[in-house]
């Protein structure tokens, strides 16, 4: 049995669950990995001098072993995330840390345990088998996959499962990820494919869409609500294109955040009409590496009041870090709140609490999102209601390019990864509501 036989049974329209069911597993697939032996690969170089193409392998891998509540699925296309690039260049720390951690949590577990860890946390494609215990997911069914990986043994995460101790991203943390021919996942991290786009689109939103979700509207993050003014950062970005997308569907007023002219423009194709450009109008929130200066933080708080008739920020979305910390803790309003991931330029936040402390501002921070909020995002997605900002798209063998790309901020939106979809464009069953939303669907590669 070969992928090629599994594409087949996926491209043809007669195929039922019983088909997929019935066909054989290959014994391995390709996959995009980071071998265990080159860790110390980059030691020395800068952060931004590390190479994604000198570390991203596609290597022909073992199927891995199918355990209770799992599935695998055959992957169609996936995408590339800063974690994939955090993973390639061995930082903040190597990922293989996270694979010998979570392999002693169990025998099942141990699988996870590698010299070699298969990344991605995304994906878009077809179900081919279920383990034991799973119900409410067959063979043939088309999926995307949202990347919480959890047990859910110990209370703690039964509120709100981002707070289970063994809480991990699927693709990062874990092994067996969705820059594959074949991905293995909890079934709990499986939803329905939004069926007006193509596998590629399908696979862009995950990560980026269910993380702004929980960041911005959902009540564990910053709760937004119609009237609010919401400063983005990066607003073109991965997750600041979701949202811009989320602000503007839901009542808010995004002040959008970019670093060129170019990128101004999507926002305001997607309907955006308060933009600054940081680089334009020369913002220096640092004087040299360990001050801030803080006349930059006022003369930005004094920009964002002209484009808001005299208001000031209820919520940042905040994803960069280091270098726009300080001024996010300034602008916001007394009682905002500013939330928090990822820190792409630095984990080290420095701010003035007085403004923080004085004005009774909050600092959230946030990570991922739970199945519900996912759920909620992707359905969203489903209805039209956000859109993919899937800008390029590349095929498996190219995606150490693909990396290199978001690195080093040479892409718009996400970058899509073609794995065993042949061509762009397959997998859209939906073709009406396709085209009453094609130009947002297409609103990321047409600049």
């Amino acid at each position: 049995m070969t992928v090629k036989d599994i594409l087949a049974a996926i491209q043809s329209p007669d195929s039922t669950s019983e088909d997929f069911a019935a066909l054989p597993l290959p014994e391995s697939y390709r996959a995009i990995t980071v071998h265990k032996d080159e860790t110390e690969m980059f030691a020395g170089l800068a952060t931004r001098d590390k190479d994604p193409r000198k570390s991203i392998h596609l290597d022909d891998v073992p199927l891995p072993e199918l355990g209770p509540g799992e599935a695998l699925v055959a992957v169609m296309a996936s995408s590339v995330n800063y974690n994939s690039v955090w993973t390639s260049i061995f930082e903040p720390l190597s990922t293989f840390g996270f694979l010998e951690r979570y392999g002693r949590t169990s025998e099942l577990a141990k699988r996870h345990d590698l010299p070699y860890h298969i990344i991605g946390s995304d994906l878009a494609g077809v179900v081919l088998r279920t383990g034991p215990g799973v119900n409410s997911w067959k063979p043939g069914d088309e999926v995307v996959a949202h990347c919480l990986s959890v047990e859910l043994e110990s209370s703690d995460g039964h509120n709100d499962t981002m707070l289970d101790p063994e809480q991990r991203i699927w693709g990062f943390e874990t092994n067996f990820g969705g820059l594959a021919e074949i991905a293995l996942v909890k079934s709990n991290q499986l939803m329905p494919k939004p069926d007006h786009l193509s596998w590629e689109e399908a696979a862009a939103p995950g990560l980026v869409n269910s993380t702004a979700y929980r960041q911005l509207v959902s009540r564990n993050g910053a709760g937004m609500k119609q009237g609010d003014n919401v400063l983005i950062w990066g607003a073109s970005g991965g997750l600041g294109s979701y949202a811009t997308q989320f602000a503007l569907a839901g009542g808010a007023n995004p002040i959008c955040v970019v670093s060129s002219d170019q990128k101004a423009e999507i926002c305001r194709s997607m309907g955006a009409e308060a933009i600054i450009d940081r680089n334009a109008e020369g913002y220096k929130f640092w004087k040299d590496e360990n001050t801030q200066d803080p006349k930059e933080w006022k003369r930005f708080g004094k920009r964002i009041r002209e484009l808001t008739g005299g208001e000031d920020i209820d919520i940042v979305f905040e994803h960069p870090g280091r270098e726009t910390f300080g001024a996010s803790v300034y602008v916001t309003r007394k009682g905002g709140t500013i939330t928090t991931c990822a820190s792409t330029s630095g984990y080290m936040h420095q701010y003035d609490n007085r403004y923080l402390w004085m004005s009774l501002k909050r600092i959230i921070g946030s990570h991922f999102a739970n199945y519900r909020e996912a759920w909620e995002a992707n359905r969203l997605i489903a209805k039209g209601k956000i859109h993919p900002t899937l800008s390029k798209v590349y095929s498996l063998e190219d995606t150490g390019q693909a990396a290199y790309d978001v690195h080093r901020n040479l892409h718009q939106g996400k970058v899509g990864v073609l794995c065993m979809a042949p061509e762009e464009g397959l997998g859209v069953r939906d073709h009406e509501k396709r085209a009453k939303h094609i130009d947002a669907i297409n609103r990321f590669r047409n600049v």
